[in-house]
């Protein structure tokens, strides 16, 4: 017999830890940290491997949870995946895990039955895959029959910044009782939890069938099933989206999975809480020090990315999105450069970063909340000059995708492209452009944008006027799934 089994991707957050790549709209489960592919991307292929090696288990295409503002980041990394027949969640505003899985098991319920659901954070780097796809098929076995599972990352080291899990007797295998969850321990106790061996660290992943967690969370928390349950019911499917709805949102109370039932639940019924362990090269990448467990460093345990030139230097982390970056004698840093921010700090200061974006949305600056390159349904745009009563960017078109039709009250727009070809709408007439090739578009002027191409369309953007801020533009809607 076949045990379906939904992936739940819960992609919530903001990484500010890992500022300045990791930004409040484009959050660190959209990076490629490790690998070419971003979190997100690493942790839905995770999963569809079980398929490989555990052929009585079904995995379905996943669902995502996400906040509104992520989604068509969300949409564009399944399709580079060729996932479009995921499920994206779309959350109003974020009211943690425990809401997202409640509204995650309720669509599965509706639209598949009572799958197994692979919770898991979007952000997490598991580089033993086999490992990992060989403790979740024993997880969903266990599942399948009635228990909540959930995986104990087997600890390396005195960990201070992570929960624990604390186990008991065996049950089956070497899955073992959970006893209990464990607040984050001072040095001395994360140092006696690692010499009993009964202690592992809560990976925040959880193994069960749809059905057992709505019961459980029915019990002991009935005000976030009751909310989640009117925001399903009051929501609406947008291809492959789902929206909740706001109202009922907006009233449900914000609680993590761990406090809400994990808690609560542990010990009540013998046997149905379960850890097993999972030694898969596994880290949460929750700031700058981690990346040092998951990557390669030189001789020096230096590790860099992007175009950067070394001299003496050792154990430091030098991460170039956009410009050269040399480095002359000098230890223990994190150095990482973006097109609009740089970030210099002592190793030890790693975990201390997120002061830094809290400074900058403190002070209203845009750098705590996007990157220069901001990512649309259609492409990106890339401001890359600004003055008074200018503007200057880039704009990418995917293949076939357009920009919704809109006007401008306040400000006139020059286009140049400078590779593919473009399909462009002024009030009544359509032509194309070519490379080297521009177009003038008044004050008040109607236009739409497209790529009829096979390749991605780019282009310069000259904006000049009075005012230049996004607000001043006017849509009329062409698509559901498109948005300027």
């Amino acid at each position: 017999m076949t045990i379906p089994l939904t992936p739940v991707v819960l992609s919530g957050g903001s990484g500010t830890r890992l500022w300045p790549l990791s930004r409040e709209a484009y959050p660190k489960q959209f990076l490629a940290l490790t690998s070419d592919r971003s979190l997100l991307q690493e942790t839905v292929l995770r999963v569809q491997a079980l398929a490989e090696v555990a052929p009585g288990i079904s995995p379905s295409s996943p669902l995502v949870v996400c906040n509104e503002v992520h989604r068509f980041l969300v949409a564009e990394q399944l399709r580079q995946l060729q996932r479009e027949q995921s499920t994206i969640v779309l959350e109003p505003s974020g009211r943690n895990t425990a809401p997202a899985l409640t509204a995650a098991a309720l669509l599965a319920v509706r639209e598949v039955g009572d799958p197994v659901l692979a919770v898991m954070p979007s952000d997490h780097v598991i580089k033993n895959r086999e490992e990992f796809c060989a403790t979740l098929a024993e997880a969903v076995a266990l599942a399948a029959e009635g228990a909540i599972a959930t995986f104990g990352i087997v600890p390396t080291r005195p960990e201070t910044g992570f929960g624990y899990l604390r186990a008991g007797r065996n049950v089956q295998g070497r899955t073992r009782a959970l006893e209990a969850f464990v607040e984050k321990p001072d040095l001395n106790t994360a140092q006696a939890y690692l010499a009993s061996g009964d202690y592992s660290w809560n990976s925040g992943i959880f193994i069960l069938r749809a059905s057992v967690w709505l019961d459980a969370i029915e019990q002991f928390r009935p005000d976030i099933f009751t909310a989640c349950k009117a925001t399903v019911d009051r929501g609406s499917r947008d291809a492959d989206f789902f929206r909740l709805d706001p109202t009922s949102f907006e009233d449900c109370p914000a609680d993590s999975i761990d406090y809400a039932v994990m808690e609560k639940i542990v010990g009540q019924t013998p046997n149905r809480t379960v850890v097993l362990p999972l030694d898969a090269d596994w880290s949460d990448l929750g700031a700058w020090p981690a990346l040092w467990e998951v990557t390669p460093g030189d001789e020096n345990n230096n590790i860099t990315h992007g175009d950067v030139f070394l001299k003496a230097a050792k154990n430091c982390l030098i991460h170039a999105e956009d410009r050269f970056v040399a480095a002359l004698g000098v230890e223990d840093l994190i150095i990482a450069e973006t097109a609009d921010a740089l970030l210099v700090a002592h190793k030890g200061m790693g975990q201390q970063v997120k002061v830094v974006a809290q400074y900058l949305k403190d002070q209203g600056r845009p750098e705590y909340l996007q990157h220069l390159k901001i990512h649309r349904p259609w492409g990106a745009i890339e401001s890359i000059g600004t003055g008074e009563r200018y503007q200057v960017n880039r704009l990418t078109v995917r293949p076939g995708a357009f920009v919704t039709t809109q006007l401008h009250h306040h400000r006139a727009e020059h286009w140049v492209v400078v590779k593919g070809t473009a399909r462009i709408t002024r009030d009544e007439e359509t032509f194309l452009l070519t490379e080297n090739q521009s177009t003038y578009i008044p004050v008040g002027v109607k236009h739409r944008l497209e790529n009829p191409g096979r390749i991605p369309l780019e282009l310069i953007e000259v904006q000049s006027g009075a005012y230049l801020g996004e607000d001043d533009i006017q849509r009329f809607p062409e698509s559901k799934n498109q948005d300027g």
